[in-house]
């Protein structure tokens, strides 16, 4: 299995968990700005971090399993990690916390 191939089966899911919580949360677009500003601090910091722990040779990559592109040192499929991440992360919390409020039982 290539690297793309498996950062999909992680970032795919990440997806429609966002995109149902959307619509069952009826999210707001502060939310999903919230969301994108921490999405691409995640990316930075995975550029960063990964150009500076491959230049110093603690792991490589196949390089047959990859497709070539990279940004830096960094193949472009280790930049799926942390939007799967940065995705599924808060729309599960909103999920939940909908969740929580709805069922919280409270009387008025």
């Amino acid at each position: 299995m290539s690297y793309l191939a498996l950062a999909m089966v992680f970032l795919t899911p990440a997806i429609a968990v966002a995109v149902y919580a959307s619509w069952r949360c009826r999210l707001s677009v502060r939310w999903w700005g919230a969301t994108t500003a921490t999405i691409i601090v995640l990316l930075l910091l995975t550029i960063v971090f990964d150009n500076l722990m491959i230049a110093a040779d603690l792991f490589r990559f196949d390089e047959d399993q990859l497709t070539g592109w990279r940004v830096g040192l960094a193949p472009i499929e280790d930049l799926m990690w942390p939007v799967a991440a940065g995705l599924l992360l808060p729309s599960t919390i909103a999920l939940l916390d909908r969740r929580g409020r709805a069922g919280s039982g409270r009387a008025a």
